[in-house]
């Protein structure tokens, strides 16, 4: 993870319960979940079931999903790509 990426998921945990950013999460993991792309194997429940359960405690980890996501050559799907620029965009103006 770069430097900005590390200030951004700094700010993140600083404003997590910002409902644009709650919002954000949660589209952006019911979309993963619709396009059945693996993001983070290290996880004990469907994104489904992580958007539906989702506590201020987990928006750092999805942003780091949506960073991965952003960068990734392998990850086709734009509405994904533009789902997880937003979430990254409204953790940067909170």
């Amino acid at each position: 993870m770069d430097s900005k990426s590390a200030e951004l998921v700094k700010k993140c945990e600083e404003s997590a319960g910002s409902g644009d950013v709650m919002g954000a999460c949660k589209v952006m993991l019911e979309l993963i979940d619709k396009e059945k792309i693996k993001v983070d194997t290290d996880r004990d429940q469907t994104y489904l079931e992580m958007a539906e359960n989702l506590k201020p405690d987990d928006v750092s980890k999805v942003l780091k999903m949506a960073l991965q996501i952003r960068e990734s050559g392998d990850i086709k799907d734009l509405e994904l790509k533009n789902t997880a620029s937003i979430l990254i965009r409204a953790i940067e103006m909170s």
